[in-house]
């Protein structure tokens, strides 16, 4: 039988600190997920959606985006134990009935923290609130389209922005994005603006596409992985398997991060009976403990050493053939890194000279590379240049086309990337919208619209006045808290369609609607043409259905795609040239429009049928060819560049805990870090607190500078951490309130959660405005 939600809220005095774990899941991983999904689905739901996760014919599990085989069998448990948190969540028992808004005042809710409020359940009902009112009181469905045509229609279309989670799926994403050109508005902010932008960002003109160039199976091929800025034992814990393996053929495992991961390090594989033992595979082969930002230096070193090498022993390392035929820009590059200052580099770096060059013998010796990358490259103010750091090296090696090779962004949303193949970008391109214009006799815009960062500062000031929110948590993912939340709360109209209660919900415009929607593992059959399937795409370009079989929670309860067309309904009005019905009915009908609209999409509802569904075309995987501007690979340079504290100072990142997914909290328990029952703590370097003048588990206050302005969180408990010198730690969304929005990647414009510049004053001592979240 499920529990009841909790009705306590975090108390952090009532933290718990242990040791840090150097493995990850083995038995207890299977305990908690069993023990999660039995507590809040039940035993009957839990086990039903157990048995379908990631498997043909079942759901794409709604967590992280690493793909599954579609060469060979699958694995009875095709999921990890942060997925079973999710379907958890999803397919929850609990719900939060219009008695439940009835009970809690909005005052009330404010207080609450994202862990109280995403545990109470699934909304049942439309809810809406209006200006002056202290309750979310029920609404029809049909009035709740109608308040969302008057508002939109009571305005201008850059006034409208619609933000986008990566948990939509495709034929929702294409539809959201034709609602929002069909309006007249590029204002399509999505959670990639806030994550993996950057990796496009260096893609696109380097390579000629925004997508990583691996296959699954290159991992079986591969010589050489890195694993950079990311921590797959929480993230992506299905990708250790991969590394497993590849670490048992022999290949070896660099392991990049000024954290010291379990999952960086050993993995019991709870589907083995070696792993259910508590016998532990190793993951990595080596550890680079890195300072945060300077992973740039790093690369350009590597770059040094690799051309070194091959001077040394001409034709020994560098693909010359592949770089003469298919890359541009070579001899530029070449120049840039023939000289290198190690002072600099060992500073910037925060390893010695030694570490980087033996790191650097791999790449000599290994004739197959993967850059595996996440996050912890993609948020500081030179992720761009560093992710072309990276393109350089593979480029050098003829690291495209060949098995066990290429770039490998890890995306951590289940089909972010398929939501910006579908369209849903504030900077779309010309073949885009003309196609979209020729199939659907609609203009769309050409005028860029905001991404994330460009809406946050719109809300500022007071230049949205209808926000529409497909799914996430916008006023907890981004940053300066603070102002965020103020602004959304000036905005005339927010409309969030939601499966459960979230921070944005209680921080609302002056009306604001909360539109249930079915989730991925809910059974979605209210057509007369019979149930629907949707799809997504993995972190590979692997385009595959998705279909939940549970039973809603409640009848109330509507399909994204669904909710999208009554939307466009009530703004653009019954006789739109687009066929908002006929889509909202029939998803095949969406899918012959995307087969016409998208390149590679081509017989799309009969390929996806397929028992695999399809792979999207990739020129430097498939033909190692290039798609830029000039038809080639292109090499760049870039300067020197590393993040540096001044005295007193750290460099502070965030993180996510391992009961967490984005703003999503499943429980308290950071396990392989050692922290339990609480969430506002700073993991720092005890020499770094010996130095600052600092005790463990002192009580502080967090003020990040930066362009001469200061930003305030309060009431952190410091936590004496191996991380890197010089850098700290903070969890994700807590440590957001202190990131500028002007702190961001030049050419992504993506927040700099892993680049704040931080003091600690002892807590309440130094009083200020507190920016709790």
């Amino acid at each position: 039988m499920n529990r009841p939600a909790p009705t306590q809220d975090i108390n952090e005095d009532d933290l718990v600190v242990g040791k840090p774990k150097r493995s990850a899941a083995g038995v207890e991983a299977v305990k908690v997920s069993l023990e999660r999904g039995f507590a809040e689905a039940g035993v009957t739901r839990t086990i039903r959606s157990m048995l379908r996760i990631n498997q043909r014919g079942g759901f794409d599990c709604p967590g992280c985006a690493w793909p599954e085989s579609i060469t060979g069998a699958r694995k009875p448990a095709e999921f990890c134990e942060n997925g079973a948190k999710a379907i958890a969540e999803e397919a929850s028992a609990r719900t939060v009935t219009p008695a439940w808004w009835a009970e809690h005042p909005i005052g009330v809710l404010r207080e609450k923290t994202e862990y109280w409020l995403g545990s109470q359940g699934r909304i049942t009902e439309p809810m809406v609130i209006r200006a002056g009112e202290t309750h979310y009181t029920p609404i029809t469905w049909a009035e709740a389209f109608r308040t969302i045509g008057e508002h939109v229609n009571a305005t201008t279309p850059d006034k409208c922005v619609f933000y986008t989670s990566g948990r939509t799926a495709n034929e929702t994403a294409f539809m959201y994005q034709l609602l929002a050109r069909s309006l007249g508005t590029n204002n399509l902010p999505d959670c990639s603006n806030m994550c993996h932008e950057s990796s496009g960002s260096a893609l696109n003109p380097t390579i000629g596409i925004g997508k990583g160039t691996v296959s699954l199976e290159d991992f079986e091929h591969a010589e050489l992985i890195f694993v950079v800025g990311q921590n797959p034992g929480t993230n992506h814990p299905r990708m250790l398997s991969a590394l497993s393996e590849a670490r048992k053929r022999g290949a070896r495992v660099v392991a990049v991060n000024p954290l010291p991961e379990a999952g960086l390090f050993g993995f019991k594989d709870p589907q083995s009976v070696s792993g259910m033992l508590g016998k532990s595979s190793d993951v990595s082969s080596h550890f680079l403990q890195i300072k945060v930002g300077g992973d740039l230096a790093l690369f350009q070193a590597f770059g040094h050493l690799l051309l070194a090498a091959e001077e040394m022993n001409p034709g020994s390392v560098i693909d010359r053939a592949f770089i003469d035929s298919a890359t541009d820009g070579f001899e530029a590059y070449r120049a840039a890194r023939a000289d290198l200052d190690w002072e600099a580099t060992e500073e910037a770096t925060g390893l010695t000279r030694v570490e980087i060059t033996e790191i650097a013998g791999l790449l000599i010796e290994s004739k197959a590379t993967i850059f595996c990358w996440a996050l912890g490259l993609t948020q500081q103010p030179h992720s761009v240049p560093t992710l072309k750091e990276i393109i350089n090296l593979l480029l050098m090696q003829g690291n495209f086309g060949k098995p066990g090779a290429g770039a490998c962004p890890v995306r951590g949303h289940s089909n972010v990337q398929g939501d910006r193949t579908m369209g849903i970008w504030e900077k779309p391109g010309e073949k885009l919208l003309a196609a979209l214009d020729a199939e659907f006799g609609i203009d769309s815009p050409r005028a860029h619209g905001y991404d994330s960062t460009e809406a946050l500062d719109a809300f500022a000031n007071d230049e949205v006045d209808v926000f529409v929110s497909m799914g996430g948590n916008f006023a907890l993912a981004n940053a300066e808290t603070e102002a965020l939340e103020a602004g959304m709360q000036r905005a005339k109209l927010t409309v969030h369609i939601s499966t459960k209660p979230n921070r944005s919900h209680v921080v609302h415009g002056q009306t604001s609607l909360i539109l249930p929607t079915l989730g991925r593992t809910d059974r979605d059959d209210k057509h007369a043409g019979g149930p629907q399937f949707l799809s997504v795409e993995d972190s590979m370009s692997v385009i595959h259905s998705t279909q939940g079989r549970l039973k809603p929670v409640s009848e109330h309860l509507l399909a994204e795609p669904v909710i999208v067309a009554r939307m466009a309904t009530a703004i653009l009005g019954e006789d739109h040239v687009v066929p908002w019905k006929a889509m909202a009915e029939d998803y095949d009908v969406v899918r012959d429009h995307i087969s016409r609209v998208l390149p590679g999409f081509e017989d799309f509802n009969r390929r996806v049928r397929g028992r695999n569904g399809f792979v999207l075309p990739n020129p430097p995987r498939d033909t190692r060819s290039f798609a830029t501007d000039i038809g080639k690979g292109r090499f760049t340079v870039s300067p020197f560049e590393a993040l540096h504290a001044p005295e007193g100072h750290l460099i502070l990142q965030t993180m996510r805990s391992h009961d967490q997914y984005n703003t999503t909290f499943y429980g308290l328990d950071d396990r392989y870090r050692g922290i339990k029952d609480g969430r506002r703590v700073i993991l720092i370097n005890p020499d770094d607190l010996l130095e600052l003048g600092l005790e463990d588990k002192s009580l502080v206050d967090v003020i990040s500078t930066f362009g001469g302005t200061e930003r305030r969180a309060n009431r952190f408990r410091l936590v004496s951490y191996p991380t890197a010198k010089g850098c700290a730690a903070a969890y994700f969304p807590e440590a957001n309130a202190l990131v500028h929005r002007d702190l961001v990647a030049r050419e992504s414009n993506t927040p700099g959660f892993k680049a704040m510049t931080v003091r600690f004053v002892p807590h309440s001592l130094q009083p200020g405005p507190t920016l709790d979240s």
